[in-house]
């Protein structure tokens, strides 16, 4: 790598496994579960859920929150909210996405990261720097289908990559 190169501001890219669409095809795996769970008012107990997904790759400091939202998606009828869904999950995930760290770690072992507006819902999650939050279910279950996504994602970054094992270097695409 030349000087030029490393004193050469990066342009900003996403990542190159986690796009828009590997994230609609990590929320389809999950939904089968979501939507089964969504029936069990003990599970979710608004009969709504919101799912944001962000960038792997565009890290604070390098995007802006807006910028690193990758993909939403709401299930249930959005008329019938009796909250802001989407609001609490934006909030769980700007706070996963900020620290690295699931909300739930943040709020029981490392409250001293915690700022003055931070989102005190659990329900975000951060899987090897794959950041997803869900708000509508009980907190718990809210993690639970945030990680499933997250996991999901995952697993299809890797089979993508394997798919690609003797590549040398990563080409650019077109971003879904």
């Amino acid at each position: 790598m030349t000087l030029d190169r490393l004193q050469a501001p990066m342009a900003q890219s996403g990542s190159h496994y986690v796009t828009a669409e590997t994230a609609r095809r990590a929320i389809a795996l999950v939904s089968p579960m979501i939507e089964h769970a969504m029936q069990d008012r003990s599970i979710v107990g608004s009969g709504f859920l919101y799912i944001v997904i962000m960038d792997p790759a565009l890290l604070p400091g390098v995007a802006a929150f807006d910028e690193a939202v990758l993909h939403e998606q709401a299930f249930g009828d959005r008329s019938r909210w009796d909250a802001d869904y989407a609001a609490f999950a934006r909030a769980k995930a700007k706070l996963s996405w900020t620290t690295g760290k699931d909300g739930r770690t943040l709020q029981h072992a490392l409250p001293h990261l915690l700022r003055t507006g931070d989102s005190l819902l659990a329900g975000g999650v951060c899987i090897d720097g794959i950041v997803v939050a869900a708000s509508g279910a009980f907190p718990c279950y809210d993690e639970v289908f945030a990680g499933a996504v997250a996991l999901s994602l995952r697993a299809l970054a890797r089979d993508a990559r394997e798919a690609e094992q003797s590549t040398l270097a990563l080409e650019p695409r077109t971003r879904t």
